[in-house]
């Protein structure tokens, strides 16, 4: 997304918050889970209440519940909040039930090998993109990244590639959200990328980030719309920019990335 000011409140605003159904108290819960970033361990009231806009009294009440179910867990001597078996669970449960990840993770690795590079399936996270799985190619060139890790949207292949495929009333209102997430100074060199890549997808199937998140890393993400249009997912394919040419990705790199895509799609039958 570039320069993001609070990724929860970001999160927020992506949801459909004034829905009759939507239960506000749910959504507190989970927006203290999502408080914990990769590499963190503890986290106390305080920083919670920060990173999620929500008073400490709140806070209190809500990671007192969590850890009784034991989603989060209270450590006496940090004084603060870990993470809990019960989230290990639901990610474990999500990754073993999911025929889209028994597809995709073969061919990921076959197209990984053969582009010597990183391969990555990635979902709309809020404002900001997950990673669902890794294919790694090159022992010599790892992403560092995993499972379950955090993105932006505006200046990576996956996020871009999300970003295109949705109607234009859906992106317009997109690019308003990460306007408002997003450092004033930033936002027009991060707009006019998002637009391009919108502009390439329309052109070749993908889009391109050449440098824009990693200087060292060009990538190039397609997106795969459910066949109900309810959820849009991302491939993307990130090489090392020492390697690797634009007229590569576009003659031959790129077009294997749809076929991935396609072929992924056809064996779900669009339902994932």
């Amino acid at each position: 997304m570039g320069n993001p000011r609070r990724s929860n409140d970001a999160f927020s605003k992506a949801v459909d918050a004034e829905h009759p159904q939507f239960v506000s108290a749910v959504a507190r819960a989970f927006a203290i889970l999502r408080c914990f970033e990769h590499g963190e361990h503890y986290l106390g009231n305080q920083e919670i209440a920060k990173r999620t806009g929500l008073p400490k009294p709140t806070v209190s009440r809500f990671a007192f519940t969590l850890s009784s179910l034991g989603y989060l867990r209270y450590s006496p001597e940090q004084e603060n909040y870990a993470l809990g078996t019960g989230v290990l669970v639901l990610g474990r449960a999500f990754l073993k039930g999911n025929d889209l990840l028994s597809i995709a993770r073969p061919l990921m690795q076959e197209l990984a090998k053969y582009t010597q590079s990183a391969v990555m399936l990635g979902a709309a996270d809020g404002l900001r993109m997950v990673v669902i799985e890794v294919a790694q190619g090159d022992p010599t060139f790892q992403m560092k990244l995993e499972t379950g890790e955090r993105v932006p949207h505006g200046s990576t292949a996956l996020g871009r590639a999300v970003l295109a495929a949705r109607p234009l009333e859906v992106f317009d209102e997109r690019l308003a959200e990460l306007e408002r997430e997003c450092e004033p100074a930033a936002w027009p060199k991060i707009r006019a990328s998002i637009v391009g890549a919108r502009q390439e997808y329309e052109s070749y199937g993908f889009c391109f980030s050449l440098g824009d998140w990693n200087p060292d890393v060009y990538a190039i993400g397609v997106p795969m719309l459910s066949a109900d249009r309810t959820r849009v997912l991302a491939f993307n394919y990130s090489g090392r920019i020492s390697i690797m040419t634009r007229e590569k990705l576009i003659q031959d790199f790129g077009p294997k990335l749809v076929a991935l895509r396609n072929t992924v799609y056809e064996a779900t039958e669009g339902r994932f």
